[in-house]
């Protein structure tokens, strides 16, 4: 099922979780797997500068396969995140959809520098 239909909905679970690389390269925040028969409702993003004494890159982006694989679509890239502050990748009013066989994977331009918050809906049909 490559687009769960919304409409006939079985469950929607909240779900909140994070991450704070240890390092430069692209790590997977959240991936939907192929067949998993669910559709994740992006509610939120937060980039938040853990670094304390200088600003850090952040990039967010979909790839178009799970697991991090497959083609990179920045939702945003190479964002200069203050020391001490945060950046709003996503919310609510720029919600975004993750199917089946998509992921999200942030990249941090100093390792342990960024931590990313996701806020997000799993939707069961």
């Amino acid at each position: 099922m490559a687009n769960p239909n919304i409409v006939a909905v079985t469950s929607i679970l909240g779900t909140t979780t994070f991450l704070t690389p240890a390092n430069t390269t692209a790590n997977v925040l959240l991936s939907n797997a192929a067949s998993s028969g669910l559709v994740f409702k992006i509610n939120q993003i937060v980039c938040a500068n853990v670094n304390g004494s200088s600003a850090v890159n952040a990039t967010v982006a979909i790839n178009n396969l799970a697991a991090g694989a497959g083609t990179n679509f920045p939702v945003i890239s190479t964002i200069s995140v203050p020391a001490s502050a945060s950046v709003i990748a996503v919310d609510k009013t720029t919600a975004i959809y993750l199917m089946e066989n998509q992921s999200i994977v942030v990249t941090s331009g100093t390792a342990s520098g960024i931590t990313y918050t996701i806020s997000y809906e799993s939707i069961a049909s």
